[in-house]
Order: C-alpha cells, then structure tokens, then sequence
C-alpha cells in the first residue's frame, strides 16, 4: 500500500475552510492562529499543484480543483473516524464477531436464552452460529474456526481450552409407550439391562456416551446397542418403532415423537453443559460471553414438563435457520 500523500491535518484544514470559506473563522473552528492555517493550505495547495481556493479581497471561493477534491477528502475523513470508532468498539468488545458452536439439542435449553441477553448487551456484535456435535466441537476450537463452544459432559484432559458449566439437567429413560416400563412413573436404571439400546455413536460425543454407559455399568450391566442415531430425534424414533430403549437429556422430551414414553430414572443421574473457549483466545468478547452466562443459568426453567415444540421456531428465536434437533 503507496503511503498516503495528504497529510491529514492538512486535509481537515482544507475541508474547514471549504465549508467557511473564511480563513479568520476557519482558524478559530480549528483553534488555530491564521497563519498556520494558510501556511497549511499552502503545502496542501503544493502538493496537488494547484490552487485549492481563489483568495479575493473580502472573498474566499473554491477553485474547480478544490470543488473537486472537497467530496474525497470528507469521504476520507469520515472514513477514517468511523474505522478508529468501529477499532475502539473492537477492541473494548462492543463489537466484532463471534464464532460460536452449539450442540443442537442446547437449542432446547440454555442457546436461545444466551443468546438473546447477549445480543439485548452486546447489538453490534456478529453472531455466527455453527450447528456441531461436541467432537467437532472441540476440533474447531483448536483449529481456531470457533470462539466459543456449547456443549455437553466436557472432556477433563484439554489443557489448552477452559471449561465453564452453565446448566445440568436430569437424565430420563427414553421408552416405546408400548414397553411394559412405560407403565411406571419411575425407572431403575436396573431394569433397563434386557432391553437393547439406541445410542449416539461415541465418536460425536464421547463424553455424554461414557457417562451412559457409566450409569447402565452402575446399575450392573453393559447396555446392548442395537443401533446408533447421532441426532436425539432420531434416537426418539428409533425408540418409538420398538427398536430398543435409551437414556437421554431430560430436554430431550420436548421432541413429542408418538410412540414414545419418557420417564425418570433411579438411580436420579445429571447431565453437565458447559462453555468452552481456547484460553489463548484474544478475542474479547469471548469474556463478555463467559460473563453473560455466568450472570444467568439461562434454561433452568425448561427442566418442566414436555410441550410440543417446533425445533425450527425455537432456533428461529434467536436469528439462525436451518436447525435440526438433538445432536448430542
């Protein structure tokens, strides 16, 4: 980039004096003698080899070169304190973009209520939101393509990122209405050990698939997977169709599948959801998005009952289209 010939004193006199066409009252606006404004005027004048301004007695006009140049130089200056305000607003992290990935069943907890008091806060800022699974989730952390991630059961051997939990939520059994558990208001996890298991693969999440696992190892059994789903909504079908039983996120009942019976289990269990975020990150509103979810649980309220809910309407809330539900 070729160094800027006008200097941008010179460039702000001239544009003064266009708009007063008098040098006395231009130099007090400026706050400056009258001298140095001319001897100004002159070495911009000089530069662009051509008089700027017709000096009559009693009268100061633009010339057709100072006609000319008077637009670009306003443009120049406006440009220039809207790119030092936007810089400032940056760099204090009252604007920018934000990258953030989500498990898409967060969509059913804690997302949309984050996101609309971070936006309410923070209006200027970008928002760009990545549906991802936890695994990719992690990836895209290190990788530097995502600032934030939002996310379940987070791993305990990362050095490199943090981890702040935001929300927990009771793990139910997920049951075809037709299996004779359904009956009960209430399932030991023991009881579940004949039946086969739909699961999420552990490649996309494995921390929510060990902690499972974990529960049914517990109760004194290694669950049977007849098939694996990696969206919760397809878990809930499978389940709706006869072909095994699950454990899952208790906002997992908002997915209202027929067929499908959801109970609580025994013993009670919980799942975590946490921030995560790349210590080195020297984005700041990474921190101003740490701090909005520390000031609100954001979904604590959605531990009631099931209601039917459209998952394209819930994301729809909060600017973003094009959501699935139930990615782990």
């Amino acid at each position: 980039m070729e160094r800027p010939e006008l200097p941008l004193p010179q460039l702000h006199a001239f544009v003064v004096l266009a708009e007063e066409l008098h040098f006395g009252h231009a130099a007090a606006r400026l706050g400056i003698a009258q001298p140095p404004l001319s001897q100004q005027i002159r070495r911009l004048e000089d530069k662009v080899g051509h008089a700027l301004f017709s000096r009559e007695p009693g009268r100061v006009t633009l010339t057709p070169a100072g006609r000319e140049l008077l637009p670009a130089a306003r443009r120049a200056l406006t440009d220039l304190a809207d790119g030092l305000d936007a810089a400032r607003a940056v760099g204090s992290g009252r604007a920018g973009r934000l990258r953030i990935g989500f498990a898409a069943s967060l969509a059913l907890t804690v997302l949309p209520g984050l996101l609309r008091t971070f936006r309410q806060q923070f209006p200027d800022v970008r928002l760009d939101i990545h549906e991802m699974t936890t695994a990719p989730q992690i990836a895209a952390l290190h990788d530097r393509t995502i600032d934030i991630g939002l996310l379940r059961e987070p791993p305990a051997d990362e050095t490199e990122l943090g981890f702040k939990t935001v929300f927990s939520e009771p793990f139910v059994a997920v049951l075809p209405s037709t299996h004779p558990l359904a009956a009960q208001r209430t399932v030991n996890i023991a009881q579940l050990a004949e039946s086969p298991f739909v699961l999420l693969p552990r490649t996309v999440g494995p921390q929510l698939h060990d902690r499972i696992t974990s529960l049914c190892t517990a109760a004194g059994f290694t669950p049977q997977v007849a098939q694996h789903a990696v969206e919760w909504q397809t878990v809930c079908a499978l389940v709706g169709t006869g072909l095994g039983v699950s454990l899952a996120p208790a906002s997992i009942r908002r997915i209202r599948l027929k067929g499908v019976a959801f109970r609580g289990i025994k013993p009670a269990a919980r799942t975590r959801v946490a921030v995560a975020w790349r210590k080195n990150n020297q984005n700041p509103l990474v921190a101003e998005l740490l701090a909005t979810a520390g000031q609100d649980p954001a979904g604590q309220h959605h531990e009631k009952g099931p209601r039917r809910c459209s998952p394209a309407k819930t994301l729809h809330t909060v600017g973003t289209t094009g959501f699935e539900p139930a990615t782990p």
